[in-house]
């Protein structure tokens, strides 16, 4: 039985309190945010969020967490899957709403989540992108190729994640095929130019609190123009130029995320921001750089609050989210 009515008893000043929101404790980037914090001398728990229970009252939000009610953090990390983004987001905005300060907020989550959304956020505050066309499936395939300056082109699927459901089309007839089908199919997708000159390559940009604390290079595997690690891809130690780090810190700040990976891709006319991924992964990052890049996460969250003092108590002033999109 759930314990009803009944606020955790605030703590007198001690160590953080904080709370990575993640369904595996053995993954790497769970993993390694634990140890950071807790060498901190920080009070650390990896918490299930697909195992709370929210519950909400005329003036009462209260979380329970495998049956028992959840003492209210200092701050969370969300690490939330892209299967279980609506949930996740609803337990972030939950917190937040307690005062609880997240390295990312649920609004900038389900935000990032959204290709399409995040494109068009993108290119209101004039971040550079690869030209992308969205079309339903009453639109004429060939209308769709030249608006998108014709063959060859990239096509990936709305729902799709680390590199699965994108395609490379060399032909506006393979290109005009892969549409119908697709359009048949009554599939959500976006239509882009090919940037040929990147050869396969791609830049990731880890942003925190608006700092780029480091940037890796990631090659597809021979023969894959895709260039996530999940597919096979190699990443190596990357030093941005002025432009590049200029656009990572651009993108971070149009999509209203503390803690992000800025992925871009080389071009002629410099670079481009194909996706902000609001749950980096920190294991390629930090094995091709040698950066503690968890240890900048902590730092960030040391300079957003401080533990509850209830000799001394203080509304916490959380920053609100503004973008508008």
């Amino acid at each position: 039985m759930f314990q009803k009515n009944i606020l955790p008893k605030p703590y007198k000043r001690g160590p953080m309190r904080v709370y990575i929101l993640s369904r595996n404790k053995d993954l790497y980037s769970t993993r390694r945010l634990f140890e950071e914090a807790t060498a901190k001398g920080w009070d650390v728990k990896v918490i299930d969020y697909l195992k709370c229970t929210i519950e909400i009252m005329k003036g009462e939000l209260l979380i329970n967490y495998q049956g028992k009610l959840l003492p209210i953090p200092d701050a969370i990390i969300p690490r939330i899957g892209a299967s279980r983004t609506f949930y996740g987001a609803a337990m972030v905005r939950h917190f937040e709403m307690l005062d609880v300060f997240s390295t990312t907020g649920n609004l900038a989550l389900t935000r990032s989540r959204d290709k399409l959304r995040s494109l068009q956020v993108l290119s209101k505050n004039d971040v550079d992108m690869p030209r992308t066309v969205f079309a339903s499936n009453k639109s004429s395939a060939k209308d769709v190729i030249e608006l998108s300056g014709g063959a060859p082109l990239v096509l990936k699927i709305l729902e799709g994640t680390q590199g699965v459901g994108v395609v490379l089309v060399d032909s506006e007839k393979a290109a005009k095929s892969v549409l119908d089908a697709f359009y048949g199919m009554d599939v959500n997708l976006l239509v882009q130019e090919y940037i040929e000159e990147a050869g396969g390559a791609d830049i990731r940009a880890l942003v925190v609190n608006g700092e780029v604390v480091g940037a890796m290079k990631r090659q597809g595997a021979e023969g894959d123009f895709r260039s996530n690690l999940h597919q096979g891809g190699s990443a190596t130690l990357y030093k941005l130029n002025r432009k590049e780090k200029a656009t990572a810190i651009a993108a971070a700040k149009a999509m209203g995320l503390g803690v992000c990976g800025v992925d871009m891709i080389p071009s002629a006319r410099g670079p481009l921001v194909m996706e902000v991924n609001s749950s980096p992964g920190l294991e390629g990052i930090e094995k091709s750089t040698n950066i503690n890049i968890a240890a900048k996460i902590m730092e960030f969250i040391e300079k957003s609050t401080k533990p509850t003092d209830t000799d001394n108590p203080q509304k916490r002033k959380i920053k609100k989210d503004s973008i508008g999109a």
